[in-house]
């Protein structure tokens, strides 16, 4: 998701999200507001684009605290069902990632309101949403490694789920291991808990069950 300060242009799907270094923060950008979200190196706030007034969510990543190749692998992921990046404003403190603003709440709110469960149908339909990201970011050798749902999140007006937060991703080739334990524990494969080198596609593909298997 990205633009230098037209963040409207940015809608167009051929465009690559842009990288602004140089700057030490997002004044004459930006007007922030209310906290969205809080993680132990990043904080998710509301904001609005100064010249175009369209709302965005900025995730602020303290660079301080970890060294992040989020930005990177988030602007290599462009897929209508996974957050649009419209722009990396990278500064010597902190990277901020300003991405569309996701109206309807994410997977984990959603289940707490349907207690009761959902019609098999629309469950269907935001499982598959699902699958189609995932399956994305597998082609393109992009593995999430944290897929929750605290990170499938609802844009009600395009009638889409996606995908959001790749703060664990990384790139695999096929066949090769990754050993880096990480993500959430809840939701981990069995390799990961037991400290394994484990196959990145495979343990994906295992991270999806747990929340739709109700």
């Amino acid at each position: 998701m990205d633009s230098s300060g037209e963040i409207i242009a940015a809608q167009d799907e051929h465009m690559d999200p842009r990288c602004s270094p140089g700057r030490s923060d997002l004044s004459g950008l930006y007007h922030l507001g209310r906290t969205l979200g809080r993680g132990h190196f990043a904080v998710v706030k509301l904001a609005q684009h100064v010249s175009t007034g369209q709302l965005v969510a900025v995730k602020m990543i303290d660079k301080t605290k970890v060294k992040s190749s989020k930005g990177k692998i988030t602007k290599l992921v462009q897929h209508p069902n996974v957050v649009r990046l419209y722009e990396v404003i990278d500064t010597p403190t902190t990277l901020y990632l300003v991405m569309e603003l996701a109206e309807g709440g994410d997977l984990y709110d959603y289940i707490l309101r349907h207690e009761g469960g959902v019609a098999e149908a629309i469950a269907k339909r935001h499982f598959a949403q699902i699958v189609r990201a995932v399956a994305y970011c597998h082609q393109l050798h992009v593995v999430h490694r944290d897929l929750k749902p605290e990170n499938v999140v609802f844009f009600p007006q395009e009638g889409a789920v996606k995908l959001t937060d790749f703060g664990f991703s990384n790139l695999f080739q096929p066949g090769m291991m990754l050993a880096t334990s990480c993500g959430s524990l809840a939701y981990s494969a069995p390799e990961i808990l037991l400290g394994e080198e484990y196959d990145a596609p495979a343990v994906g593909e295992q991270q999806r069950k747990p929340f739709f298997a109700c």
